[in-house]
């Protein structure tokens, strides 16, 4: 797959600190790349970078096949973590205004920001001033202008802040849609599920390093610590035996019963070891009613990665 986004070897420091120290990434053309990081991991840094607010002190970005250059500004939407809007101005008409910063003439800007505000439920509000606004509300208006101008780039830091989760399902719709009409999107967020949901890769950086990076289904696999969980049915004979009497290199890790008699194992098994002999093993003791293994989820790789440095 071609890489639309192409960081080599970049480093800054400010002063004696170092914020990125020869960080490497590559994000895919048309794909959602999630750049995760505990607070002051460098992530806003990168961001920055990609922005031209800040440059490299050692590396270069090469965006879409060119050098990152300034005429790269205008094919790029960013929704910032700290956002604010001209709180005495009306909707459309700052719509209309931060639209045309971005290129957008007026009569393409309104026509396309009318739709997009009835796709989101707001068009009533037009006329309104910011300031009678919820803040939900404002924060869908800036989603709406940092896409308006169809970027081929969009850079969301944290898009979900201040939704519920009617306007975040919204939202992620909204996100898969633009990936799939074309635009590559990075994510940064501290939200794991959202990661799992919306990200097609990842990298995780700490301290100005980068110490993951890789597709999201890959991580958990090269991740996973071999747990299975299994359902059995009329299975009264087993009771709390299973722990004693499970084949060699399983270990029970938990067991629960509900009040259809259903029990529920967690189970681990030693590396390497055949996970049939267990199927084999308990398929004798009861009807198997579910089987699968637990991955990791990408919250608890995120702080085990941390948390080993």
């Amino acid at each position: 797959m071609t890489n639309f986004i192409e960081i080599n070897n970049v480093s800054k420091t400010y002063g004696n600190y170092k914020a990125l120290n020869n960080i490497s990434i590559r994000v895919p053309k048309q794909s959602i790349y999630g750049l995760l990081g505990p607070n002051g991991a460098g992530k806003t840094t990168l961001i920055r970078m990609l922005n031209q607010i800040t440059a490299p002190d050692e590396g270069e970005i090469i965006f879409n096949g060119e050098k990152l250059n300034r005429s790269h500004i205008t094919q790029i939407g960013y929704l910032p973590e700290e956002r604010g809007l001209y709180r005495s101005m009306k909707v459309g008409e700052q719509a209309i205004y931060l639209a045309q910063l971005k290129g957008v003439s007026q009569k393409d800007a309104e026509k396309r920001l009318k739709a997009w505000f009835n796709k989101f439920g707001i068009l009533n509000w037009w006329d309104r001033k910011v300031e009678e606004l919820s803040k939900g509300m404002q924060q869908k208006i800036q989603f709406i202008v940092t896409v308006i101008h169809n970027p081929q780039l969009l850079i969301f830091d944290e898009p979900f802040s201040g939704f519920d989760p009617i306007n975040v399902n919204l939202l992620k719709k909204e996100i898969l849609e633009l990936r799939d009409k074309g635009a590559t999107i990075i994510f940064s967020t501290h939200n794991m599920s959202s990661v799992e949901e919306l990200c097609d890769n990842i990298m995780l950086i700490n301290k100005g390093q980068k110490i993951l990076e890789g597709s999201v289904y890959q991580i958990k696999q090269d991740n996973k610590d071999n747990k299975f969980e299994v359902v059995l049915r009329n299975s009264e004979s087993l009771n709390l035996r299973i722990s004693e009497s499970l084949p060699n290199d399983f270990t029970l890790i938990s067991e629960k019963t509900d009040s259809n008699g259903e029990i529920t194992l967690n189970i681990k098994a030693e590396n390497n070891t055949n996970p049939n002999i267990l199927i084999n093993y308990l398929s004798e003791k009861g009807t198997i009613v579910s089987y699968r293994e637990l991955l990791p989820s990408m919250n608890d790789i995120f702080i085990n990665k941390v948390n080993s440095l």
